[in-house]
């Protein structure tokens, strides 16, 4: 794509609004990240965001104490078309890594279950961290700026034009930071989709991921009355792995907490759910007993010890108006708490999503630098890309991974 007339004219007559080495779009975890990288090598950055302020997905992560690393993270732990692109990053930048220099600047943490790891404080000591790496490292930072255009001409000193609301940008490297679609509210745009089709770029289709999951009528009418219910369950995406043992939560429309989440980035519309009620436990073994009482009080005492009691009482009364209490009968009850099968309407949508899944093909991209294969000086990281992670930190070490690999290459 060649400079605009305008662009050209701009440059021609030295009314440009500045001229950089690498300007950085969208100023959230990834973008501050990579800016502060690609300044410390002695780059002239400019970091923009159309937003008022920096970091706002930050602000608000981690139920405002940022989960912003899981020591565990590895690339397994993340979803893409190429699950294997992310291993690079990910071994070169390392939750250790991250780590250090949250220790760097003082900021006391703690981990919680599962290797998630928490500020102490509030999510913004870890903004107030990114802004001075930013600071420190030399780089401009301009909020409530958009973007228009990026425009391409390799014949060009200025290998990039940005048409901005600020004028217009020259630099040698663009790196797109903007993130999905998840949470609009937040300022979330397809700009950094757009951008990449313009360029040639394919894309992995986005949808909602870490989104609570929508009933179809007859379990919503079934279950959602329960709505605050929770239990501990195992859930898979219909038979696929990975699975996980987490936190169930019934909703008025559906079911969500962290088991839903992480499984709903696997669901795809007209696919089912499963989860397992009473994960490594024979619950129904004691109505097989010699003399037992086979009946429907007795089924709820036992699932009581299980189950909250609404949730145990209401299971009875969906699936045992016919049992006949046979052995097999019994089975057939036991393998359904282990197996309790929902076919989703759908999801609550990005607006209550946590991150998007899909974005920016993998495969046009360099897996050590982030850098586009299609065009030089071009790249992409954190969200943008289709490179999703787990819920409980995995999503904030890829913005940092990615965005030092881009950092240290743009």
């Amino acid at each position: 794509m060649q400079f605009s007339e305008q662009a050209l004219v701009a440059c021609i007559i030295g009314q440009m609004a500045g001229s950089f080495d690498v300007v950085v779009l969208g100023a959230g975890a990834a973008g501050m990240m990579c800016a502060a990288e690609a300044g410390k090598r002695g780059r002239r950055v400019l970091l923009l965001e159309h937003g008022e302020q920096v970091g706002r997905k930050i602000l608000i992560s981690g139920g405002g104490r940022c989960n912003f690393t899981n020591v565990n993270a590895r690339a397994e732990n993340f979803l893409s078309a190429n699950p294997h692109f992310a291993k690079s990053a990910l071994a070169r930048y390392t939750p250790r890594d991250f780590i250090a220099l949250v220790e760097k600047h003082g900021i006391a943490y703690h981990e919680k279950t599962l290797g998630q790891l928490f500020c102490d404080g509030s999510s913004r000591q870890i903004v107030t961290m990114l802004e001075k790496e930013c600071k420190d490292a030399g780089v401009e930072t301009r909020c409530g700026v958009k973007v228009e255009r990026v425009l391409e001409d390799s014949s060009a000193r200025a290998k990039f034009a940005l048409e901005t609301s600020d004028g217009t940008i020259a630099c040698e490297a663009v790196v797109v930071a903007t993130g999905g679609l998840s949470i609009p509210k937040m300022g979330a745009t397809g700009f950094g989709y757009e951008l990449a089709k313009s360029f040639g770029h394919a894309m992995v289709e986005p949808r909602a991921g870490l989104v609570p999951l929508v009933f179809q009528e007859k379990d919503c009418e079934q279950w959602c009355d329960l709505t605050g219910i929770s239990a501990e369950v195992v859930a898979s995406a219909e038979m696929k792995k990975p699975v996980f043992r987490e936190k169930l939560l019934i909703t008025h429309r559906g079911v969500s907490g962290p088991a839903v989440l992480q499984v709903s980035s696997y669901w795809k519309p007209g696919g089912e759910v499963r989860f397992d009620l009473a994960p490594g436990r024979e619950v129904l073994q004691p109505l097989l007993e010699k003399n037992a009482r086979r009946d429907a009080a007795s089924l709820l005492a036992v699932l009581r010890g299980v189950l909250p009691a609404r949730m145990a009482e209401r299971w009875v009364q969906i699936y045992t108006h016919e049992a006949d209490w046979t052995n097999a009968a019994i089975a057939r009850m036991e393998q359904g708490l282990h197996a309790w099968t929902v076919k989703p309407a759908g999801t609550e949508g990005f607006a209550k999503a946590e991150v998007t899944v899909g974005g920016v093909d993998t495969a046009e991209l360099d897996a050590r630098t982030m850098e586009s294969k299609r065009v030089k000086g071009l790249y992409f990281i954190g969200e943008v890309v289709d490179v999703t992670g787990w819920l409980g930190g995995y999503n904030f070490q890829w913005a940092w991974a990615s965005a030092a690999a881009a950092g240290g290459a743009a």
